[in-house]
């Protein structure tokens, strides 16, 4: 067991001054000493309550996801009913008030249109999401039920979430806390941030893009007094265009959104060098684009962000290809907050900014140093005690000790994990455990020679039986913060991830290391009794 060979011992040096050598930015930083350029500089993040940041509260409006909804239903009973063989003829279809209604040219086929229409009533199968009733013989009225109602918000609020997640990544902000609150909510908390004027702009846009065409009939006098035709809706022109505070009618349905879209990049136009936003749709987002283009050539169609008209160029060929570009006056800025905000896809919901805070470092730049004087206090003390109660294998659990603190700040550096106030309090427990460990050894050895064991077996008993007890006590411990991080939030997360890692560099240093500095000593001294 004190059997350690020439390469076992270099891998575990090996890994042990990489993992230190990694918490060295850190701790540069933390003694405010410069750092070499040259050299790689990945550090710890520090958590909202540590360095400070942007703390958002976030809501939604559930009235829009039923709208939507009810436009969806819309056009799915319109392509549903234009697509039977025969077709099913329709009339005065209207939707509001969360009811969808139409009537059917002929009762004879009330029994076909409702065969059509089941199957887009409860996509799920699991909630009943809509009611259908046939009224006066031809009309169908279909009305989304309150729990269906329930059901949509929540998987809207469950997306909207997602996509406020991949817009903060994007943006290479590090470990942001996003979690739900209540029905409706969602908090952000984004360390290191200091102004969050970039992030709510950011999530502010729902980045709901979408192809109409111009409908061409509509009166400009109508349009300009907000008019709409039959069949057709108004959008203002965005800031910043050539046709700033007028409008446009586009046709309602029809058209193509931005749902399909696989990459969104900003680039320059070749022949104006305008910042642009290049995008690119999947296979079958590109072939509904290629046909909405060939079927419409000659024939102006807007480009439609976030209820606001981009540009509405003509199409002069079918665009094929499944790649198009939006100009909108961009700045190389916008046109890069834009493109994130298409790939990371359109929010279900608009949310509003309901609560903000800026948290300034100084309250973390204080809990730091009281933390580092604590666990300073603390591991003086156990050092003390260490040494003069256990001598030479003292000193071995002591360089444990140190060589743990920076083996663990260095993983949790090349993780890109983050340390938050609780984390500290990680620290400070994963010190405590790593002392245990030694004691349960050396107790263990003193033990074995109380009971006559030579000191190289005294020693391989020691470390054998104790392992036992501590592998058993870690593991539990482990277990603890797995869940702790499964199914906690923010600040237990980040207790968890120092526990975790805590245990890994706790065990590998008291029992791996110190056992290999113990047995060269044995091999190489001979030693007839231990001061232990």
């Amino acid at each position: 067991m004190l059997e350690f060979p020439r390469w076992r011992k270099i891998w575990l040096w090996g890994v042990t001054l990489i993992a230190m050598f990694a918490a060295l930015p850190s701790v540069f930083a933390v003694a405010n000493l410069q750092w070499p350029e040259a050299l790689p500089d990945q550090t710890v993040n520090l958590g909202l309550d540590l360095a400070g940041g942007s703390h958002l509260l976030l809501e939604a409006e559930p009235d829009q996801v039923a709208e939507q909804r009810l436009e969806n239903m819309e056009e799915a009973v319109r392509a549903a009913l234009r697509g039977a063989e025969p077709r099913i003829r329709f009339g005065d279809m209207s939707a509001q008030n969360g009811r969808l209604s139409f009537i059917l040219e002929s009762s004879g086929d009330v029994d076909r249109a409702r065969e059509e229409i089941l199957p887009l009533m409860n996509g799920t199968g699991i909630v009943t999401e809509w009611t259908l009733e046939v009224v006066d013989e031809t009309r169908f009225v279909l009305t989304q039920t309150e729990e269906g109602a329930e059901n949509a918000v929540t998987q809207a609020m469950d997306s909207a979430t997602e996509v406020v997640r991949k817009r903060i990544d994007a943006l290479g902000t590090r470990e942001p806390t996003i979690i739900r609150q209540g029905d409706t909510r969602i908090v952000v908390q984004v360390p290191g941030l200091q102004d969050p004027d970039q992030l709510k702009e950011l999530l502010g846009q729902t980045a709901k893009l979408e192809f109409k065409l111009v409908d061409q009939n509509a009166l400009p006098t109508e349009v300009a007094a907000g008019i709409a035709p039959a069949g057709s809706q108004i959008f203002p022109y965005a800031a910043g265009t050539p046709f700033e505070g007028q409008s446009l009618a586009v046709r309602r349905l029809s058209g193509i959104k931005g749902d399909n879209l696989t990459n969104a990049q900003q680039s320059f136009d070749p022949q104006t060098n305008e910042a642009v936003v290049s995008i690119t749709f999947d296979q079958q987002g590109g072939a509904r684009f290629a046909n909405l283009t060939r079927e419409n050539v000659n024939k102006p169609f807007a480009i439609i962000l976030d209820g606001e008209v981009l540009s509405a160029p003509n199409i002069n060929e079918p665009i094929l290809g499944g790649s198009a570009q939006i100009s909108g006056s961009f700045t190389t800025e916008t046109a890069n907050q834009l493109a994130i905000s298409l790939r990371s896809g359109a929010l279900p919901v608009d949310l509003t900014v309901v609560e903000e805070r800026t948290v300034g470092p100084d309250l973390g730049a204080d809990s730091i140093k009281r933390g580092l004087i604590a666990m300073m206090i603390g591991s003086v003390a156990v050092i003390a005690l260490m040494v003069a109660s256990y001598g030479r294998f003292g000193v071995y659990a002591t360089i444990a000790l140190v060589i743990n603190v920076l083996m663990l700040l260095g993983i949790m550096a090349g993780l890109n994990t983050t340390l938050t106030l609780p984390g500290i309090a990680g620290f400070v427990l994963t010190v405590g455990a790593a002392v245990d460990a030694n004691v349960l050894i050396n107790e263990r050895i003193r033990e074995e020679r109380k009971r006559g064991r030579r000191v190289i077996t005294a020693i391989e008993n020691g470390y054998k039986e104790a392992s036992r007890a501590i592998y058993d006590a870690n593991i539990t411990n482990f277990i603890a913060g797995v869940l702790l991080f499964l199914f906690g939030s923010g600040p237990v997360r980040g207790f968890a991830v120092v526990l975790i890692i805590g245990l890994a560099t706790s065990v590998f240093t008291a029992l791996t290391l110190t056992r290999m500095w113990v047995a060269g000593w044995v091999r190489k001294t001979r030693p007839s009794d231990l001061n232990i």
